[in-house]
């Protein structure tokens, strides 16, 4: 069966004034100091359609993605839960690499990505990775922590440190049903990390 395009053409020259003004807001951000210049590419090609969303969205995502106080490490183990779990093509292609750049082991990714539960190293940092993982997982799963996990999760990051942690759970939760609803495809040299699908 061929496939639908869910999105029409859109190119930069196309885009309204909100549209750019979402565009350039994404473009001067933090992202563009880490990665260079967005573009349309993932789900900021979604967003700008819709500028009051898109505008806001955008915002929240750089803030959950550089203004928290939790490690990059912390921060790619559950954002590749969330795109493992609903096999997010993009994201966990394009997280895998940046998980990887913080320091996350391969195999930690690679377990993640087969969800599998990965093994970390006894180490305090390795802790705070196992937490993140397991936070993660109980949102996805069970859509709340228990008692202990709270508990555990608050010890290991403090109280803001949970907020920011669920906050990025649930922005990159977002980014997931985006990325799939729109059927938003990979880039050029981006690996397919669930090709079955």
């Amino acid at each position: 069966m061929e496939r639908v395009e869910r999105l029409s053409p859109l190119t930069e020259d196309d885009l309204t004034e909100d549209q750019r003004a979402v565009l350039d807001a994404i473009n001067a951000g933090p992202r563009t100091s880490q990665h260079g210049r967005i573009g349309l590419i993932g789900p900021f090609g979604v967003w700008v359609r819709s500028p009051s969303i898109g505008g806001a969205v955008q915002e929240l995502g750089g803030n959950v993605r550089f203004n928290t106080t939790l490690g990059e490490d912390i921060k790619e183990v559950a954002i590749l839960s969330v795109g493992a779990f609903h096999h997010a093509k993009f994201e966990f292609a394009a997280h895998a690499r940046l998980a990887v750049n913080a320091g996350v082991g391969e195999g930690i990714v690679e377990a993640i990505r087969t969800a599998e539960t990965p093994t970390f190293d006894d180490d305090d940092r390795s802790a705070k990775l196992d937490v993140s993982y397991a936070v993660a997982q109980a949102l996805l799963h069970d859509h709340r922590l228990s008692d202990e996990l709270f508990s555990t999760a608050r010890d290991a990051f403090g109280e803001s440190g949970v907020v920011e942690l669920i906050s990025v759970i649930g922005y990159y939760v977002l980014v997931s049903y985006t990325l799939n609803t729109f059927e938003v495809p990979l880039t050029p040299g981006m690996p397919d990390p669930f090709p079955e699908i």
